[in-house]
């Protein structure tokens, strides 16, 4: 078989081919803008230079797709949030402590955003038109719509508040305003498309077993989730679902949303995921971002990898961090991780 593209490798995957070996599509916002020479609070408002630090990595690392991201709050601050950017070096945060929102009836005569104009979402779609014309037509390019309905709704509500409502209020009241924030993401995800991507994807993390249980993810996030999978795809482009953490218990249900992409973290088991999701999607994932990419070894870092590899045998596979890299990854562990996808592939 010759040797793909990036983009080509991806592409076979998602459209269940043989690719030539196992892709990587590392999640490396903060690790691209170290390498850059970047600072995240500078790149965050900057979508050229969100582009160029992709460009650099990627031509640096040789790596099969770019993941753009800044950081979880763009799309709650296009909403209206308050954002706090104190550290110049980490991405910026949400202010839950004052949030836009004291009640969730207020979502029905709240405006939604418009990602061409609102916030920082012109820049990280500026980033995507920017990396499409000068690489996408050899790297995969996946342009996140930021935060997925649920985890939208606890950053305009506040988290701790919203976690009491899940108990206290009427269910009819979350549905129209998770129905609302599921609206805004379908926005910047589309815009997303127009923009040249080739995937989107969104993190719906608040939503998973680390935090609420598998019973109200299906009662108050999946339905959503798979409302704006199918509205997202039926523009035109594969949808991502990223939930953070141990998601062995719902990643039946998260399969079931239509994904074409799950984005696991290092804590589930892939082969039970493999055989879970039994490719109805490709796993995306899920070597821990600290240790080992961080914190180990690049022989720590070639065996989770091959553990990966050999728990899926290498199908329906993207191989990357279970979540965003650190910045301080070190080059021998990034260099590990992508010789590990041709080393064991075959």
């Amino acid at each position: 078989m010759k040797e793909m593209t990036g983009l080509e490798r991806c592409r076979a995957v998602l459209n269940n081919d043989l690719p030539d070996r196992v892709p990587v599509v590392p999640q490396t916002f903060m690790f691209a803008a170290e390498t850059a020479g970047f600072r995240i609070g500078d790149m965050n408002k900057n979508g050229k230079m969100m582009a160029d630090s992709h460009i650099i990595s990627q031509d640096k690392y040789g790596y099969d797709g770019c993941v753009i991201d800044v950081d979880d709050a763009s799309l709650a601050e296009a909403c209206g949030a308050k954002v706090i950017f104190d550290n110049p070096n980490e991405p910026a945060l949400v202010d839950e402590h004052n949030p836009l929102v004291n009640d969730l009836r207020q979502f029905k005569d709240m405006e939604l955003p418009d990602p061409l104009k609102d916030g920082r979402l012109p820049a990280w779609l500026e980033a995507t038109d920017r990396l499409v014309s000068e690489i996408g037509n050899r790297v995969f390019i996946m342009g996140r719509s930021d935060q997925g309905p649920f985890d939208l709704l606890c950053l305009l509500r506040g988290t701790q508040n919203f976690m009491m409502e899940l108990i206290t209020e009427d269910p009819k009241i979350i549905w129209d305003a998770l129905d609302w924030c599921r609206e805004a993401n379908l926005r910047f995800a589309k815009a997303q498309k127009d923009a040249g991507a080739h995937a989107t994807s969104i993190g719906d993390s608040y939503a998973g077993p680390n935090l609420i249980s598998p019973d109200m993810y299906r009662q108050f996030a999946w339905e959503h989730e798979l409302t704006l999978c199918k509205q997202v795809q039926d523009y035109g482009i594969p949808w991502s679902l990223h939930i953070c953490g141990n998601t062995n218990e719902i990643l039946g249900d998260m399969a079931s949303t239509g994904a074409k992409i799950l984005e696991v973290d290092w804590q589930v088991d892939m082969k039970k995921a493999s055989d879970i999701v039994a490719g109805r999607a490709v796993l995306m994932g899920n070597i821990d971002p600290s240790d080992p990419l961080v914190y180990g070894t690049p022989e720590g870092v070639d065996l989770k990898a091959k553990q990966i590899i050999e728990a899926t045998e290498g199908k329906n596979l993207f191989l990357s961090s279970g979540c965003a890299m650190g910045r301080h990854t070190p080059e021998a562990n990034m260099r590990a991780m992508i010789n590990a996808a041709k080393k064991y592939s075959n």
